[in-house]
């Protein structure tokens, strides 16, 4: 019998998940007081019934809201002109509902309004680096697309577009959400390309997470759990967009839960090679994060599997990647080595099937990748299963060129 292996947890919010859970939202809002500032993304929410509703409800209870909105990857420059708009009006709480990006730009938004500092104080690798001390304003976090789980994070991903771009995260425990307010309704409106790109990114998380060096008893626990409803919903989900509600209802649930999921256990445990280089993708080319992520993770897991077993036979990462294999196949294997064939496979088929397009799509080019592979070595990339080498990364992006 062994003991259980030392471990912490970081900060989580409190969690309301469920059909309906939306219509709560006031009651959250009301802990901390009467003057809102609201995030979104820059159409889809504002599009709905949803904002309707959520407007018609902020006038009729005397709440006094602001608006702004965070259209694609939120930018540095954006979070500051929130930030000097909306510092001097008293903000009891921040709002974010979106995809992860508004979600980030809320998140900052929220750390920096009672300070008024600009975030590029705070960004990893650039600027000042300096030491967060908050106070940050109460942050309640409402996902409308699943693939982030930027609800679950203390990270708040920003991002300079082209050639001496970077993609960089404000990171601190007091930017957590003081609520995730998770209703799989609110991705009704998710379009079948959204639906695979999120999709993949969850999935990446759950199984970066899982083979992470820094993975624990309770994260492997919930990755196994969120592989598992992402192994039973996202194809399901992909190929009925367009059907009514109700029949999407229970694939909806299950990637909203995996995609909460994936966000609590990276924030544990870190994560790996798929966004070691989704990072700089991100940053040089106009890649979408989820579709960075999934095109590259069965590369990247067929290069971890093969640099393991060439220089590193005994990592206990090989054994998490069997036991994938299996619960992703949904079959035993009895042979490691056919495991692991299969679970690249088996991604590489998924990938296809839902037209997950290749890096050349974004004009992405084999004279980059130097350029790539020098920035791809940011904190994910400590956390991966094995130290790979300039080569072994390179090659995970000529194969998806």
């Amino acid at each position: 019998m062994r003991m259980v292996t030392p471990f912490s947890i970081a900060r989580l919010p409190r969690i309301e998940f469920g059909s309906g859970v939306f219509s709560r939202l006031f009651r959250h809002i009301e802990n901390y007081g009467k003057r809102v500032l609201v995030v979104t993304g820059g159409r889809s929410f504002r599009e709905s019934a949803n904002w309707d509703w959520l407007s018609a409800h902020l006038q009729e209870h005397g709440f006094t809201w602001f608006h702004c909105t965070a259209e694609g990857e939120p930018s540095p420059q954006l979070v500051d002109l929130a930030v000097q708009q909306y510092a001097g009006e008293q903000i009891d709480v921040v709002v974010g509902i979106g995809g992860g990006s508004a979600l980030d730009a809320a998140k900052a938004i929220a750390g920096l309004l009672r300070s008024g500092d600009s975030v590029m104080d705070y960004l990893e690798g650039v600027g000042a680096e300096r030491t967060y001390a908050g106070p940050a304003v109460p942050f309640i976090a409402v996902p409308t697309t699943a693939g982030t789980g930027s609800e679950a994070t203390k990270n708040a991903v920003l991002s300079v577009q082209g050639r001496q771009g970077f993609k960089k995260s404000f990171r601190d425990d007091k930017l957590v959400a003081e609520y995730a307010v998770v209703d799989p309704e609110l991705l009704r409106s998710c379009p079948p390309a959204l639906i695979a790109a999120n999709g993949m990114d969850a999935l990446t998380q759950l199984m970066e997470s899982y083979v992470s060096t820094g993975a624990n008893p309770i994260t492997d626990a919930l990755a196994l759990s969120g592989v598992q409803a992402v192994r039973d919903s996202l194809l399901f989900w992909y190929e009925n967009a367009s059907a009514t509600p109700e029949v999407t209802a229970v694939a909806r649930s299950k990637m909203a839960y995996a995609s909460l999921l994936s966000g609590i256990t990276l924030a544990q445990t870190g994560l790996g090679s798929v966004h070691g280089l989704a990072s700089p993708l991100g940053a040089f080319f106009p890649i979408p994060h989820g579709v960075a992520c999934g095109t590259l993770l069965a590369e990247a897991t067929r290069v971890n599997i093969e640099a393991m077993r060439a220089r590193e036979p005994e990592n206990p990462a090989l054994a998490r990647y069997a036991e994938l294999a299996e619960m992703i196949c949904e079959t035993h294997f009895d042979d490691p080595a056919f495991a692991w064939e299969m679970l690249v496979q088996r991604l590489q088929a998924w990938v296809e099937h839902m037209g997950i397009a290749k890096l050349g799509a974004y004009d992405v080019k084999q004279d980059d990748l130097h350029h790539i592979v020098a920035h791809s070595r940011g904190s994910s990339m400590r956390t991966n299963p094995i130290e790979l080498t300039d080569e072994e990364v390179r090659t995970i992006l000529e194969n998806r060129l």
